[in-house]
């Protein structure tokens, strides 16, 4: 449960010919559900951010080992 959703108030507000009105409810429902949204869109940015780290990590590692053995083979 997150921080938006935990924090959703459920006011009433009264119209001139005295019925009541929850519409924030659906305004405080809206807000959370957007949080939860970006909240998803910023794990998976750390994920694909961590995913192409690693790749280029990796290549970057292959890249001295090949370096590596031409130096060993041109002595």
């Amino acid at each position: 449960m997150t921080s938006a959703t935990r924090s959703i108030q459920h006011t009433q507000t009264t119209d001139p010919n005295g019925s009541t009105t929850m519409n924030t409810m659906q305004e405080d429902l809206a807000r959370a559900h957007m949080s939860m949204r970006l909240g998803e869109a910023q794990s998976m940015r750390a994920g694909h951010q961590l995913a192409r780290a690693r790749r280029l990590s990796r290549k970057a590692e292959r890249a001295a080992q090949q370096a590596r053995l031409a130096l060993a083979r041109a002595l």
